[in-house]
């Protein structure tokens, strides 16, 4: 089984703390989404025989497309991969982009999943952030779409400079009131090329704190599991039934190909990414050309990624599939090494199976990465 990403290259404008590959220029939307479809064409070859279990449009703002841009990229898909009977299907979409009518039409298609980057529902934040959406679009989208579609997730983010504990605990209850059934939270970062960095290095916003964000993430967590959602990745939280078929994929390590500028795929054994520039990509691909560098990925290399994706997971990380996919001394290894944040409570061990406790959650990559097998030669 397969997934296909989609990354729309498109926003209105540019939030301040994003550093993903998009354009506020919409002068070559028809040309970007013509190689899109070419693409897809072109590597239908690349999951042969597979069928595809998810199609996900990201971005970038997918939600900024015509809903017959978006039907006819889904139809390439259909037109050229095997396709399993109930595929989830989802856009990323901003609230600003969901009027009435728009979810309406969306419902009647056959995206079946929708992900709204919501962040905040407080004026402050999203002004800080420059969003394009205000607070009343916020809930007025939601209110809309709980009416036509049952699979929804919407971002949050948490750690924002000025958000009190008691504001972010208002953000989840509003969400927790709307009965949407998939929330992915995250701690805002301050990527270096951001207008959010300029913002801070010029005093006119203040950094973000840690301990803030550690605080927040802690009251996530309780918040969310005692009204029954399940915290199955490190950002991400669902009630029974409603996990991301598509995060899911990546974090188990299934193969997935990444369709657009920017984009990364995965076979198992390479991992390939598209070209950061839209008229570059679209060049390329007018010439029957991928755009694209391929990267194969060793034996440490795969280890020490089962080790970040697999510890983010309720799933974590199984010693006897390191046995048989590694080796023996990758499995000593990663016993000996665990064995410090085990006794520390940062970690537990059942069976063969190595997961993140609480304690241990908000360090999980840092924990991940000290059990990276550093490859020295």
């Amino acid at each position: 089984m397969a997934g296909i990403y989609i990354h729309i290259p498109f926003c209105k404008q540019a939030c301040h703390y994003c550093d993903f590959h998009f354009s506020t220029s919409l002068k070559k939307k028809e040309e970007l989404l013509a190689a899109l479809a070419q693409e897809l064409v072109m590597r239908k070859e690349e999951v042969k025989g597979e069928s595809i279990e998810t199609i996900y449009f990201g971005g970038g703002t997918p939600s900024i497309l015509a809903i017959e841009e978006i039907n006819a990229l889904i139809e390439t898909v259909y037109q050229n991969f095997q396709v399993v009977a109930q595929p989830e299907i989802t856009l990323e979409a901003n609230p600003d982009d969901l009027d009435a009518a728009t979810i309406h039409r969306l419902a009647q298609s056959k995206v079946n999943r929708l992900s709204i980057g919501i962040q905040s529902f407080g004026e402050e934040d999203l002004n800080m952030m420059n969003r394009a959406h205000n607070a009343q679009e916020a809930m007025s989208c939601l209110q809309e779409v709980v009416q036509y579609f049952d699979n929804i997730s919407i971002d949050l983010i948490y750690g924002i400079p000025n958000l009190s504990n008691e504001r972010w605990l208002e953000n989840i209850q509003r969400v927790l009131d709307l009965g949407i059934p998939h929330i992915s939270c995250y701690a805002l970062t301050v990527e270096e090329r951001t207008a959010l960095n300029k913002l801070i290095q010029k005093g006119v916003v203040p950094s973000p704190k840690e301990e803030v964000a550690h605080a927040h993430f802690m009251l996530l967590i309780q918040k969310l599991r005692a009204n029954g959602y399940i915290h199955y990745e490190l950002s991400n939280f669902a009630k029974p039934g409603y996990y991301s078929q598509n995060n899911s994929a990546y974090w188990l390590g299934k193969k997935y190909l990444g369709i657009g500028p920017s984009a990364h795929s995965f076979d198992g054994k390479f991992r390939s990414w598209n070209i950061s520039n839209n008229p570059l990509y679209i060049k390329a691909i007018e010439a029957g050309e991928l755009p694209s560098e391929i990267e194969e990925l060793s034996l440490v290399d795969r280890y020490n990624e089962y080790m970040m994706t697999g510890l983010r997971t309720i799933w974590g990380v199984d010693l006897n599939r390191v046995s048989a996919e590694f080796g023996a001394d990758f499995h000593d290894y990663l016993l000996r090494e665990s064995a410090s944040f085990i006794a520390e409570g940062l970690m537990h061990q059942q069976d063969t199976i190595l997961t993140i406790t609480d304690k241990g959650k908000f360090l999980s990559d840092g924990i991940a990465s000290d059990l990276f097998w550093l490859d020295l030669n």
